[in-house]
């Protein structure tokens, strides 16, 4: 049955002694394939069967890379002579060898050593197959099989024996009875069965009752003797059959017998017994009489029973009849329901099962009657309960329908069942009379569908259509319009499979008008698309605003950095670094009212930027915007010229803030669309006006940039707004800043005109009226912020500051111990509070506080300050000098206890005035 292919290896230098080999036949069901190699050739030695190696010319090395690189079930046989053979079998060389063949060797004794070799190894092969069968046959029937030599141990069991003692074979195989039946010794019924068995040495079949740790096992078992090489009786062999449940299965059938004997006299349901011509009745219970309205089983016959009793219904008689001779073998049963009228009237329904049965090889059927009249009716009154309920139900659920059909997508027939008043009689006139809902449906789409929408119906109501969606879903929709009375109108058709599906392809169609929920909802939709669009106009502001602050923050921070790298790197001039300083403080001050400006929350909800006009020198103003933007217009080698011309009155009163936001963007689109080379130019003008005490002041810049299209010129101010061509493509921005510029100009009650022509330049005027300052209130009067007026005046006092940056501790320090003060440090709201408990009343003059710190913050250090024991240490100042700005900062500082808040960057004069103020 098995075939076999078996993978020569033939390692020699003198491949003619194996040509023998190769010319000889395999044996039937083997097939040969050679390879072959002067020396070990690993590929070759992992693939090979049997390896036939000659080693005379080969020494111990190749013996020891054969046995290695060998496969653990391949054969290797060794080819060598007598003398070279008696030295390997001295060094153990041998072992692996699974044959030896001695050289020199004709090529008959060749051949006679291969074909024995063939011939075992077709043998092992051939025992392989036996023991397969073997297994798989024990091992794959349901029965237990053993094998157990004289003295009662099992040698071998199959899986069922295994799977019925609850243990594996390693448990089993080896051990006697007791253990594996887990009892405390051997079954002496067991062990005398099988000593007959080996005595009579003849099969014996017996039924045994084995113990258990479980409980007791019936079994029928077949035991056999086994003998030995000598024919003498070496054990037994065993197969068994657990007949437990069987045996109990058939007390138990004994048991219900005899209650079936005593029920079926006393059963409420009827049965009957009688032959398979109906001319005799084998037995009936008194229940049946009493169904078929007889006294007793003689009246039954009197009566004239022939298969059917003669009070069946007549109508109902032949078709009994030929239901029960349908049964045709053994076995089959069937169930039908038919009437019987009673001698006084009474009508009763029953339900009969019959069957087929075979008692002592003659035919019988056997009936059972079950009287349903009372579910029968009740059943007759639910069904009639239920058709008026699912009619209310269909009227119910239609009156919001103005058409409901039925429609059978197998026969394209159907009915109209429900149609509401149509104000124009359309729909009694198209369904109020056809029978085949099609035709019906095609007139509806024909004359009342709206034109766009009549293919789109006309399919969605096709049946292939209907079957497919409504097989998926089991409902199924479609919107369309109508035009009724000139009008167009929204409706909806609704279809859902009605009845078993399977069965029948029945679908209830309702067409109902959705005219006022779709408006509804277009209109709801309109309202939402408006909303969306605010909010995308509210989110526009938002990220304008951002993008303004953005480009707003980083020209003077440009500026800062590059002036402290100038710094930097020149250190050694004073002159040099002084002015740098001064240009930095100069830009650092119109980052920080920039910064100031962003925190102020309630200018950002509002929507609204106060202006704060304060002093200005418009000269200085000039300068300092030279200041921020020299750098971006040297990286560019560009020229930045700036001019004034009739410049009378200087000091003004004006939002400097404002001015120079307007300007430095000016100037930055100037920058940043010129070419390298190109030059900007900056021109302020003063002219007299008629308004006592003010001027006007024109502001012109101009660039020798790509100038704009006239087109785009007129759109320059809408938000987003940048010309699309190839020359700025790479220039990057978001056009917000002229949009910004127009409405902080507008706000200031100013003008503002652009002049452009591509690949000229720009010009953009902007004017302001000013009103005139006033006596000497220069900003130089007023110094700039950082400088101190006061530098002469010198502080006393101890200060304790909390502050966990090491970099702001040393700025803080440095500058209140230059205006003369005793600094002490904490690291953070603990330490401070530690410090203050630990000295006395008085030792700190005041303490700055950081809101923001590790461990312990400002504010929850401050409450345990309020509230140490001691009234001195209690009531110490405390100011919260932080980078939280906003208002309701300030505001929660005073309200946990501070005396004044102070925002960071420090400004030193708001810083010792504060002080002067709180320490007097």
């Amino acid at each position: 049955m098995y075939r076999c292919h078996v993978q020569f290896y033939l390692l020699t230098h003198k491949s003619k002694e194996f040509a023998a080999l190769k010319s000889m036949p395999p044996l039937e069901n083997f097939t040969h394939t050679f390879a072959e190699s002067g020396s070990v050739e690993e590929s070759l030695l992992r693939k090979a069967d049997v390896i036939l190696a000659d080693l005379r010319e080969q020494g111990e090395e190749t013996l020891k890379a054969l046995s290695a690189g060998k496969r653990e079930d391949a054969q290797l046989i060794l080819m060598t002579t007598s003398e070279q053979a008696a030295s390997l079998a001295l060094s153990g060389g041998l072992e692996a060898a699974a044959d030896l063949w001695l050289l020199p060797m004709s090529e008959g004794e060749l051949r006679f050593r291969f074909l024995r070799w063939q011939e075992a190894y077709r043998r092992s092969k051939d025992a392989w197959q036996t023991s397969q069968f073997l297994e798989e046959t024990i091992n794959h029937i349901p029965n237990l099989i053993w094998y157990k030599t004289k003295d009662g141990i099992h040698e071998k069991v199959n899986d069922s024996f295994c799977k019925t003692v609850r243990k594996t074979k390693e448990q089993v195989q080896g051990q006697g009875h007791a253990y594996i039946w887990d009892v405390e010794q051997d079954d002496p019924a067991c062990i005398e069965s099988e000593r007959i068995v080996m005595t009579k040495q003849e099969t014996c079949v017996s039924e045994e009752t084995v113990m258990t740790g479980e409980g007791t096992k019936l079994l029928t078992t077949y035991k056999s003797p086994l003998y030995d090489l000598d024919g003498s009786v070496m054990g037994t062999v065993g197969v068994a059959i657990d007949v437990t449940q069987e045996r109990a299965y058939e007390r138990e059938i004994i048991k219900k017998n005899q209650t079936l004997e005593t029920i079926f006299t006393t059963l409420d349901c009827g049965v009957m017994r009688h032959t398979v011509d109906g001319s005799h009745i084998l037995s009936v219970n008194q229940a049946a009489l009493n169904i078929l309205g007889y006294g007793s089983l003689e009246d039954l016959e009197a009566d004239g029973f022939n298969m059917v009793a003669r009070s069946v219904v007549e109508e109902d008689q032949e078709p009994l009849r030929e239901a029960i001779r349908q049964l045709d073998k053994v076995g089959d049963s069937i169930s039908v329901e038919y009437r019987v009228q009673h001698p006084g009237g009474k009508l009763l329904h029953v339900m009969g099962s019959v069957k087929l049965l075979e008692e002592n090889g003659v035919l019988c059927y056997q009936r059972f009657l079950l009287d349903c009249t009372e579910q029968k009716l009740r059943e007759d009154r639910e069904r009639l309960e239920t058709e008026r309920y699912h009619m209310g139900l269909i009227y119910a659920l239609s009156v919001d329908y103005n058409l409901v059909c039925f429609f059978d997508l197998d026969t394209g027939k159907g009915t109209s069942l429900r149609i509401n008043n149509c104000p124009y009689g359309v729909l009694d006139e198209i369904f109020g009379s056809t029978p085949q809902i099609e035709e019906s449906l095609t007139r509806y789409i024909d004359r009342c569908v709206y034109a766009e929408d009549k293919e789109m119906l006309r399919w969605a109501l096709s049946r292939e259509q209907l079957i497919r969606e409504l097989t998926e879903k089991g409902i199924t929709y479609a919107n369309y319009r109508t035009v009724c009375n000139g009008g167009m109108r929204y409706f909806q058709m609704k279809a859902v499979r009605a009845g078993s599906w399977e069965h029948s392809r029945g679908v209830v169609l309702g067409f109902r008008s959705v005219d006022e929920e779709t408006r509804g909802e277009m209109e709801k939709k309109s309202l939402l698309e408006n909303a969306l669009a605010q909010a995308n106009r509210a989110n526009q502001a938002k990220s304008t605003f951002l993008s303004n602050m953005s480009h707003d923050i980083r020209t003077p921070m440009n500026a800062i950095i590059g002036f402290t790298t100038l710094a930097a790197s020149h250190i050694d001039r004073k002159d040099q670094v002084e002015e740098y300083l001064k240009k930095i403080m100069t830009s650092g001050n119109h980052l920080l009212n920039l910064i100031n400006d962003i925190l102020d929350m309630s200018h950002i909800e509002s929507g609204k930027i106060q202006l704060e006009e304060r002093p200005c020198n418009l000269s200085e103003l000039l300068q300092g915007l030279r200041s921020i933007v020299q750098m971006d217009v040297d990286a560019k080698e560009q020229t930045l010229d700036i001019k004034t011309v009739n410049l009378r009155n200087e000091r003004v009163c004006c939002d400097q803030l404002r001015v120079n936001q307007v300007l430095l963007n000016l100037l930055s689109n100037a920058i940043k669309y010129t070419q390298p080379g190109g030059s900007i130019h900056l021109r302020l003008t003063e002219k007299p006006v008629a308004a006592e005490n003010c001027s006007c002041y024109e502001f012109v810049v101009q660039d020798t940039g790509i100038g704009m299209s006239k087109a785009f010129v007129s759109h320059i101010f809408e938000p987003f707004e940048r010309e699309r061509n190839s020359t700025i493509s790479g220039i990057q921005g978001t056009g917000l800043g002229m949009a910004i510029t127009k409405n902080v100009v507008d706000m200031m009650n100013g003008t503002i005109t652009v002049d452009s022509e591509q690949g000229v330049g720009t010009t953009v005027t902007v004017s302001f009226l000013l009103h005139l300052c006033a006596g000497t209130n220069a900003p130089e009067e007023q110094g700039l912020r950082g400088e101190r007026k006061d530098k002469e005046k010198r502080r006393k006092g101890r200060i304790l500051l909390a502050e966990d940056n090491e970099l702001n501790q040393e700025i803080a320090v440095v500058i209140l111990e230059e205006a003369g003060f005793t600094v002490e440090v904490a690291e953070n709201g603990q330490v401070a509070l530690d410090k203050l408990t630990a000295s006395r009343s008085g030792y700190y003059q005041l303490v700055l506080m950081d809101l923001q710190m590790p461990v312990m913050g400002g504010f929850e250090a401050a409450e345990k300050i309020r509230a140490l024991p001691d009234p001195g240490l209690a009531s110490v100042p405390i100011i919260a000098m932080t980078a939280n700005a906003f208002e309701e900062d300030k505001k929660e500082a005073l309200k946990r206890g501070m005396n004044g808040h102070i925002a960071k960057p420090i400004d030193t004069d708001v810083l010792f005035e504060t002080l002067d103020k709180i320490l007097g």
